[in-house]
């Protein structure tokens, strides 16, 4: 009886590992895109002085109030994407994808800012160093993958494609200005 179980835990554990796989590519694809406009309005933020005393306030912390402060964007922003698939299941589509495209755009610009200010300070804690070692190993390994090589090209394109309209929509609609020439 024992051995009958063998194959069928097998299978649960191929399609486990191929499910676990799926959520991983589709997480850190979605993150990669919405980092992209994360890390614009991020320097853009801080480029502001106003913001410039809170820089310095937060890289004077020590590394456990830093690591305090790195988690709670995560803490109170990650409980978004329950709530806008919520909404999305419930009919308000609208408002639950807006809901998940501010959240993630916000939970990341906070986090990659907070990181960058103090990834020196985080690395210090052992247990912060092993975790986002092993995070950057699963980044690695995936991004090494043939299908995520083509799903990159194909995002890049897109990007592109709609930089290039975005361009022409701005030249179309900018006023002309209109040179007089002297005769």
């Amino acid at each position: 009886m024992v051995r009958a179980l063998v194959p069928w835990r097998i299978r649960v554990n191929r399609i486990l590992k191929a499910t676990v796989f799926l959520f991983a590519t589709l997480y850190f694809l979605v993150d990669a895109i919405f980092l992209t406009f994360a890390k614009s309005l991020a320097n853009w933020i801080a480029a502001h002085w106003i913001f410039e005393s809170f820089r310095a306030w937060i890289v004077s912390l020590p590394p456990y109030a830093t690591l305090a402060l790195f988690a709670l964007p995560v803490a109170i922003l990650e409980p978004v994407k329950p709530m806008a698939a919520y909404l999305v299941g419930t009919g308000h589509v609208g408002t639950g994808l807006t809901f998940l495209v501010a959240g993630e755009i916000l939970k990341l610009m906070l986090v990659e800012r907070l990181f960058c200010l103090c990834r020196d300070k985080l690395m210090t804690i052992p247990a912060f160093a092993w975790i986002y070692w092993k995070y950057s190993a699963a980044k690695d390994c995936i991004t090494s993958m043939k299908a995520w090589q083509v799903v990159r090209r194909w995002s890049l394109v897109v990007q592109y494609v709609i930089r290039t309209r975005a361009l022409k929509l701005k030249t179309a609609h900018s006023p002309r200005r209109v040179i007089f020439q002297s005769r």
